[in-house]
């Protein structure tokens, strides 16, 4: 029971994160001019296509107690809800991010021109005017990269340890049943991820209609 609970509490924490850092980074992304573009497309781009494992380690060594950004926060991100939380997050951006961002571009010069000329500031254009016409990318981004975040195993194992009772999310524990052999409770777990893909996917092909 713990691996669903803990499982459904970092999905919503990584969920809403995703939410918001996902549709201002896709906007971001999207416009041509912004400074610093290419290394933030990479970055968020990043766990895509990089492994997952040495993603996690790289985070690991940069979050750790040691490490560099870990020191300058003064903040416990490793082996516990948080570093899972972000495990999840990151692992999920790229498939939130790239939806948006693809959207965004197909709409927002034109429908950006036009609330100019009506006298829309840029903070009004981008919540009433582009935000409402890309809703639909942002709710198949969203639904994909926790899709994705659920899936998790290689950057959670780094950054949040898989310490049973504390940090073994679903995907995990998984890997713990059949490393234990106790293959009937893996199958269990296995149906329960395959229920919430296949609701996802349902979603995703309401969606696209």
């Amino acid at each position: 029971m713990f691996p669903l609970l803990l499982t459904a509490k970092v999905i919503l924490v990584s969920g809403g994160l995703l939410m918001v850092f996902g549709v201002l980074l896709g906007y971001y992304l999207s416009r041509p001019n912004s400074p610093l573009r290419g290394v933030i497309d990479f970055l968020v781009t990043m766990p895509l296509v990089f492994p997952p494992i040495a993603t996690g380690f790289a985070l690991l060594l940069l979050l750790g107690r040691d490490g560099p950004l870990g020191k300058a926060l003064g903040l416990e991100l490793v082996f516990n809800f948080q570093g899972v939380a972000l495990a999840s997050f990151v692992a999920g951006l790229p498939l939130m991010v790239k939806p948006v961002e693809a959207a965004f571009k197909g709409c927002s010069r034109q429908l950006s021109e036009i609330a100019y000329v009506l006298g829309k500031n840029e903070w009004q254009t981008f919540y009433l005017v582009l935000l409402p016409n890309v809703r639909r990318s942002i709710a198949a981004g969203w639904f994909l990269a926790i899709g994705r975040s659920v899936g998790e195993v290689g950057i959670t194992l780094m950054l949040g340890g898989n310490v049973v009772g504390k940090t073994n999310t679903l995907s995990l524990e998984i890997f713990n049943s059949v490393f234990s052999g106790e293959f009937d409770r893996a199958i269990v777990m296995t149906c329960l991820i395959g229920s919430i893909s296949l609701l996802i996917f349902l979603v995703l092909r309401r969606l696209s209609q």
